[in-house]
């Protein structure tokens, strides 16, 4: 008896290892994917654009693939489920980073004057930037010695994830202008979840 105790006490905690071993696999392909496409000259007719394109969608991909954790933990009655919500949450931070520096590096060279215009001439980019701020506070607060210190306002502040994907969306949407289907089964994806996450008793139990 005490030795299967002491298994499903370790279960768990081989569980997480596995998942974020997994986790930091599966994510790493799309850049590994980007770097083999550029060495061999395969990043199609607009090579920026595509990697714009590749990181902008995988830190969405990554937004919303964090926000499935809490309905999750619910519907399986898993608590340990959400020990790799945090590691995602970074993941989208990383790939949100990547895109902005694509935008600013490969597209603009650094031309400040130039990415300021861009910024005010069109509202997709002013939306863009907006969501990338957002995430700066979560991704600095994103540690045991942040969640001690804020307590209670660390999930008020962590909240701001729900408007990131609002705009993260309305940037996808206004960006892609004529074939919207990715934005459209993104945004469904994040209805759904928002309906699953702000559910009774899903909210008041979820922290």
């Amino acid at each position: 008896m005490l030795t299967l105790h002491r298994l499903s006490l370790k279960k768990p905690t081989v569980l997480i290892r596995l998942l974020k071993a997994m986790i930091w696999f599966g994510a790493s392909l799309p850049i590994l994917r980007l770097v083999i496409l550029g060495v061999t000259e395969n990043l199609g007719a607009n090579p920026i654009e595509f990697i714009e394109r590749s990181t902008g969608t995988w830190a969405l991909v990554f937004l919303l693939l964090s926000l499935i954790i809490t309905p999750l933990r619910h519907l399986t009655g898993q608590p340990w489920l959400i020990a790799v919500r945090r590691l995602l949450g970074l993941w989208m931070f990383a790939y949100a980073c990547l895109h902005l520096t694509s935008y600013v590096w490969l597209d603009y060279q650094f031309d400040w004057p130039d990415i300021a215009k861009d910024i005010f001439k069109h509202p997709y980019v002013l939306v863009g930037a907006s969501a990338f701020l957002l995430t700066l506070p979560l991704a600095a607060t994103s540690n045991e010695k942040a969640i001690r210190m804020l307590r209670q306002r660390w999930k008020s502040l962590h909240m701001l994830v729900y408007l990131i994907g609002v705009l993260a969306l309305l940037h996808y949407w206004w960006l892609v202008k004529k074939d919207v289907t990715e934005p459209v089964i993104y945004s469904i994806v994040f209805a759904m979840l928002m309906f699953a996450r702000w559910r009774p008793g899903i909210n008041k139990a979820s922290s």
